[in-house]
């Protein structure tokens, strides 16, 4: 496996060569994964149950009404059961969801009285869709009802999103205030969408989309979630709107994508390591999480396309004010719980929604064309200015 060490020019001086080797810290975890102890206790529960695509550990990571949360838990629990390979528990799926109906037609008052008034119609809107539309809990009951696997898939989905989109609405900014010393970093209080497009850095061309012709670059798209990592967020969202990762390339390993740091130098803030803990309303900073005690993130790094900061060169209690990296997460170099021998070890700020195929086509050497704020800039708080 080659060393992320390996990819960038080595600083000058044996004490720089050090604080570049602490930078890389997770390659070489990575590599040595192995025979490090392992967190028995989780990551070889069969049972560890952590989001494996990024939008549902983004939907999880909404803090949105409990009433909304309670609708969610009880859908997802479908998500299981619809893998049984034989005799589906449809009965259970249809008490999942009859009990997901109730809740939202009870707490119908609650629920959109959690949503500014400003939102209020957009929120009746989707509340009615999620109860009576079309692709709504009504005709999901009836699918289980039918047996009808790929239907009851579709219609869950289409829920699920619908809920997600509710509870964005009921979350407008942090439910949490930041500690004071943080306040002169830049904040992303909500969700934004970043784009990137990448260009290959040799002849070579990506995989041609469906019909299409052979791309000379390949468009990705990042949500970053400034709900659970706002200052590591907010400190990349800015990277993004000054341009900072325009034109900078890329350096591969098996198991991550990450930028070079050569064309950023002195950019960006160095934001302490930000990581939310599972059931918890506020990040932890400054520390790792013992993920052998049970402790989970609510942004985990288990999952493929996470986009992640790396560790600051100076300590491992600071993220790169500006080298991340994108995850490729291989369940085969993980423990029997799925979960990344390096979970709760990085700040992991968002994850790709748009453009994953792409990541096993980006090579070393090939190139970031331009990355850029499509969405959420009124959600970046940036720090005053003297």
């Amino acid at each position: 496996m080659q060393h992320l060490t390996s990819l960038i020019e080595k600083p000058k001086g044996r004490k720089q060569l050090e604080s570049a080797v602490a930078a890389f810290v997770l390659c070489l975890q990575l590599t040595l994964s192995p025979i490090i102890p392992s967190a028995e206790a989780v990551l070889y529960s069969p049972e560890t149950k952590i989001p494996r695509t990024g939008e549902l550990a983004l939907r999880r990571a909404i803090p949105a009404n409990t009433n909304m949360k309670a609708i969610q838990d009880s859908l997802e629990d479908i998500s299981y059961l619809l893998r049984i390979p034989q005799r589906k528990p449809y009965g259970t799926m249809e008490g999942n969801v009859k009990k997901a109906l109730k809740i939202a037609l009870d707490e119908k008052e609650s629920i959109l009285s959690s949503i500014p008034s400003e939102l209020k119609e957009e929120g009746s809107v989707l509340y009615a869709s999620l109860t009576d539309g079309k692709d709504g809990l009504k005709n999901l009951i009836e699918s289980i009802k039918n047996k009808d696997a790929d239907k009851v898939s579709v219609g869950l989905a289409s829920s699920l999103d619908t809920i997600a989109q509710l509870e964005l609405l009921q979350a407008p900014g942090l439910s949490f205030l930041l500690p004071a010393q943080y306040l002169n970093y830049p904040r992303l209080t909500g969700r934004a969408i970043v784009e990137f497009a990448i260009g290959k850095g040799d002849s070579s061309t990506f995989s041609p989309e469906s019909g299409g012709q052979p791309r000379n670059n390949a468009i990705i798209q990042v949500v970053l979630d400034g709900y659970s990592a706002p200052l590591t967020a907010g400190n990349f969202a800015k990277l993004v709107v000054d341009g900072a990762y325009d034109g900078v390339k890329l350096n591969c390993t098996d198991q991550a994508i990450l930028s070079d740091t050569r064309t950023v130098k002195d950019k960006g803030y160095s934001v302490p390591l930000e990581i939310m803990p599972s059931g918890q309303f506020e990040p932890l900073y400054k520390t790792t999480l013992s993920v052998q005690d049970g402790e989970l993130p609510v942004l985990p790094l288990s999952v493929y396309g996470a986009v992640v900061m790396a560790h600051s060169e100076v300590s491992d209690e600071y993220s790169s004010p500006n080298q991340f990296f994108f995850y490729l997460y291989d369940k085969r170099n993980a423990g029997l719980g799925g979960l990344s021998f390096d979970e709760g070890q990085f700040s992991v700020f968002g994850y790709t929604t748009m453009g994953r195929e792409t990541l096993s086509e980006i090579k070393s050497g090939d190139v970031i064309r331009y990355a850029k704020l499509i969405q959420g800039q009124d959600r970046l708080v940036l720090p005053q200015q003297n």
